[in-house]
């Protein structure tokens, strides 16, 4: 390939416009990077190599510093965003969308979130990682730890508000404030799940590589159909 063939590649993919551009570029990215990252976590969840022993130091350390307080508020975050729960906000969500006619949107929420569900899932029962085990839990669980459903879930469903925020948004301090508020709801359901005693920290973080990539997978899917069809209907 020549280089004015490369440049022209490497210029179509960073255009704003048509449909195979920038933006299935950055998704393709994030897809690719995500992916890798989840790999390297779960092989050494897998292979219990040091990132395991950290967490079972980083689980310990938490539990023998456990406040009252934080753990009613960790209580509270972690039951907002539970199964039931997020299903209850990402059909709110979902009305949303629809009355205001945003279809795409609302294909990506509902893949994003259930599809999600049903991927995290398929991934607790391949890996067949146990819970963090303490002596007096303040949760019990009969499922299995990796990665994290309610972390995996709240990455997708805040991912994809967050998303829609920098579309809908013009103004870039909103955009900013908005991805900020959703990429801190994720922490926040994230360190609950790791404080409670219901996850290891690398269940978390994996949960979250998890949700980016199937995220990412999502919205370039429903974002290049949408460019089709558009260009087709003009």
């Amino acid at each position: 390939m020549s280089p004015a063939a490369v440049t022209g590649f490497l210029k179509a993919r960073m255009s704003r416009e048509g449909y195979f551009g920038l933006h299935l570029t950055l998704g393709a990215l994030l897809l690719i990077v995500a992916t890798w990252l989840f790999g390297m976590i779960a092989e050494g969840v897998n292979t219990g190599e040091p990132l395991t022993q950290f967490d079972v130091r980083f689980s310990g350390w938490l539990y023998n510093h456990h406040q009252q307080f934080l753990i009613k508020t960790m209580l509270v975050i972690t039951h907002l965003h539970s199964m039931a729960a997020a299903t209850v906000l990402t059909i709110g969500f979902a009305f949303y969308l629809f009355t205001r006619r945003h279809r795409y949107w609302l294909v990506t929420l509902l893949l994003a979130v259930f599809g999600g569900m049903f991927l995290n899932v398929v991934l607790k029962n391949i890996f067949h990682r146990a819970r963090p085990l303490v002596a007096d839990p303040i949760l019990t669980f009969s499922s299995y730890g990796f990665p994290s459903g309610h972390t995996m879930v709240a990455t997708c469903l805040y991912g994809v508000a967050g998303a829609f925020a920098i579309w809908k948004f013009r103004r870039w301090p909103a955009r900013t404030s908005a991805v900020a508020i959703a990429s801190l709801m994720v922490l926040l359901v994230g360190f609950s799940r790791i404080y409670l005693g219901a996850h290891y920290l690398s269940d978390v973080l994996g949960a979250i590589l998890e949700g980016l990539a199937w995220l990412a997978l999502c919205l370039t899917a429903t974002h290049t159909t949408w460019k089709v069809r558009s260009r087709y209907r003009s």
